[in-house]
């Protein structure tokens, strides 16, 4: 079985076991939880199938992809995302928009199987390079660089919002003293972004594809798809997820006509 036909059936079982697991435990998480783990899975295995001379960089993404799936493992873990009930409140919000059967589908057709097939899209890049020989250069030397940038800043910023959010549950000023207002993060990268985590966790995977891009010697490649749809997915949930912060924060209108939604910029009056 070749590492691509193997990684392809990896994905299916693990969409079956969250598909299953949200039926029999009613949560639907199941994929949030193998979010960070199915791609370092999947980036190994077709690692593994590199051909001579394309092994060095094929290890290379297949390291970086590991160092940001033990990164977003350790913060989801502490949001008690592995933890019985640690359910992604916005499930339970689309519950109540789309009851019964219309739940149920939405369940089997976008939480399972979408997103598992998504998992692998985005890793796919790394079986491009592993069909491409080429040793290491300087411009490999510059997206590790960007890619470890990049993981850096998501590290930053979602400490910054764990923080804000400990401080909020105990009844702090939040960040630095007066950090927040209202129940509004808007300080450090979250005054020049709505959403930095977001932004940096789509950067880390156009990265991973510039290898490919590197590695084919065009940009032009299917194993774009992933980057590509992985984009609108965060778009879509960023949408889905202000709207619910609009309702809970009246104050965060103002955020929002102030702050860029996801590229780092300078606030606007």
């Amino acid at each position: 079985m070749s590492p691509l036909a193997l990684a392809l059936w990896i994905s299916v079982a693990v969409t079956a076991g969250c598909w299953l697991a949200s039926v029999l435990t009613r949560e639907y998480s199941w994929t949030d939880r193998v979010w960070s783990i199915a791609p370092v899975v999947y980036a190994w295995v077709l690692a593994g199938g590199a051909d001579d001379g394309a092994g060095a960089r094929a290890t290379l993404v297949a390291v970086l992809v590991t160092l940001w799936g033990a990164r977003l493992t350790f913060n989801f873990a502490r949001k008690g995302g592995y933890a019985p009930g640690g359910e992604d409140y916005r499930w339970g919000i689309l519950r109540g928009l789309l009851p019964g059967w219309r739940f149920a589908a939405f369940n089997l057709l976008f939480i399972a199987a979408y997103q598992n097939a998504l998992l692998l899209l985005v890793t796919l890049p790394v079986w491009t390079v592993a069909q491409n020989p080429g040793g290491l250069g300087a411009a490999d030397a510059v997206l590790a660089v960007l890619f470890v940038g990049f993981l850096v800043g998501e590290t930053v910023a979602d400490q910054q919002r764990w923080d804000f959010h400990r401080g909020r549950e105990g009844g702090a000023s939040g960040i630095g003293g007066g950090a927040r207002k209202g129940g509004v993060l808007r300080t450090g990268l979250f005054r020049y972004s709505r959403h930095p985590n977001y932004f940096f966790e789509i950067a880390q995977w156009w990265v991973v594809f510039a290898f490919a891009a590197l590695a084919a010697g065009t940009p032009w490649l299917p194993t774009a798809a992933g980057a590509i749809l992985l984009t609108l997915l965060f778009v879509g949930s960023t949408l889905f997820t202000e709207w619910i912060s609009m309702r809970r924060h009246p104050e965060y209108a103002d955020y929002r006509r102030t702050t860029s939604m996801l590229i780092p910029w300078r606030p606007s009056r």
